[in-house]
C-alpha cells in the first residue's frame, strides 16, 4: 500500500513514516499543503493521512480541493482539533475517517486496516486464495496450513496480489505500491521479489501475464 502523508511536525511524521514503513507500507511524506495537494492530484496513492494545521493551504482547504477535483482516494485526518464541531466539518468535506492527537501508532496502524478492508468490501482482516492465507492485523502467511516467513517487502507484493486474487496487477501498480512514485529501485527489482516468493511459496502462487504485470490465482498451485 502506497500511503501519502501530509504532516508538517518533523518530530511526528518521521515517526509515522517509521512505524508505517516497517508494516510493509510505501510513505510519500509532505510537510505543505500545496504540495501535498497536487501529491493528491498527481501521485496514485492508495490512503492519504491528512494533519489540518499545515503551511501554505490548511489541510481543510487540500481536502475540500483534492475531493472537489474529485479525488477519491480514501483520507484519514489527524488533527488536535478535537471539538464536535470540527470533526463534523471534516467528516461531511469527504474525509473518511478523523483521528485526534495525540493517538497511538497501533490505533493509527488499526485504522488504516479498517479503511483498506472497507475498500475492499471485507470484514475482517484476512485475505485468502485457496490454500494461501495472509493476516494483515498478525503479518502471518500461511500455504497448505504452513508458516511462511517472508520481509516486509515480500509480504507488501503478496498483499497487493491478493487484494486482486485473480485479477492481472499491472507492474507499474506493484512498483508504485511497494517503492512510490517518487523513489528509484532497479529494473529487475521487482522480479526478484517476485522469484523470492515463488520459491517461499511455490512457482504456481503467483503467475506472470507478459506485457502487463501479475498475478495470485485464485486456486494458486
Amino acid at each position: 500500500m502506497h500511503i501519502i502523508l501530509v504532516e508538517d511536525d518533523v518530530q511526528l511524521g518521521e515517526a509515522i513514516r517509521r512505524a508505517l514503513e516497517r508494516l510493509a507500507y510505501s510513505v510519500s511524506w509532505f510537510r505543505e499543503g500545496n504540495e501535498a495537494l497536487r501529491a493528491l492530484r498527481d501521485h496514485d496513492a492508495d490512503l492519504v493521512l491528512l494533519d489540518l494545521g499545515l503551511p501554505g493551504k490548511d489541510g481543510m482547504d487540500v481536502l475540500t480541493e483534492a475531493r472537489r477535483l474529485r479525488v477519491k482516494t480514501p483520507v484519514i485526518v489527524m488533527s488536535a482539533r478535537d471539538a464536535l464541531d470540527s470533526r463534523i466539518r471534516v467528516l461531511d468535506a469527504g474525509a473518511d475517517d478523523y483521528l485526534i492527537k495525540p493517538f497511538h501508532l497501533d490505533e493509527l496502524a488499526a485504522r488504516i486496516r479498517s479503511l483498506a478492508r472497507r475498500a475492499r468490501g471485507e470484514a475482517v482482516n484476512r485475505l485468502e486464495a485457496g490454500a494461501l492465507s495472509l493476516d494483515l492485523g498478525t503479518f502471518d502467511v500461511t500455504w497448505h496450513g504452513e508458516r511462511v516467513d517472508l520481509t516486509r517487502r515480500e509480504f507488501a507484493l503478496l498483499q497487493a496480489l491478493m487484494e486482486r486474487a485473480g485479477r492481472i496487477v499491472r507492474r507499474e501498480s506493484l512498483e508504485n505500491s511497494l517503492y512510490g512514485p517518487d523513489n528509484v529501485m532497479s529494473s529487475s527489482a521487482l522480479e526478484v521479489l517476485v522469484h523470492s516468493l515463488r520459491r517461499k511459496l511455490s512457482h504456481g502462487a503467483i503467475q506472470t501475464v507478459r506485457g502487463f504485470g501479475y498475478m495470485v490465482p485464485r486456486e494458486p498451485q
